[in-house]
């Protein structure tokens, strides 16, 4: 039996130190999203134009962006974690691994896209 504080067979010290990582900046960007969306914007942000005016700053497209791509990493190496628990052959894991990227990578495109196309309404 493994240590319970231990990456899984097949996971690599590395792909979990960066899942632990992750996880722990998204809390923190999580709580930065939070009170400025809720608590300083006056309001909040309920209308597109808000939503425009709030991503005139380039620190917030940076922030946002950021978040985007920790939690699509984060959920991404969570979820090979749980196919791993499956004990899939090394080929299968092999095309596993190749999905999650390819899907993972135009998502962060699309939303890095999405928030600089935002950006530039203003």
């Amino acid at each position: 039996m493994r240590e319970p504080l231990s990456p899984k067979r097949l996971e690599g010290s590395g792909r979990w130190l960066l899942k632990i990582f992750t996880g722990l900046l998204i809390v923190v960007f999580l709580g930065i999203h939070f009170i400025v969306n809720h608590l300083v914007a006056p309001g909040g942000l309920l209308t597109y134009a808000d939503v425009v005016a709030y991503f005139q700053n380039p620190i917030i497209v940076v922030m946002e962006i950021s978040f985007l791509v920790l939690v699509v990493v984060h959920s991404f190496l969570g979820l090979r974690s749980i196919l791993l628990d499956l004990d899939p052959s090394p080929m299968v894991l092999r095309v596993v691994n190749f999905v999650l990227v390819i899907i993972g990578t135009v998502a962060v495109i699309y939303g890095a896209w999405l928030a600089l196309t935002i950006a530039s309404r203003g």
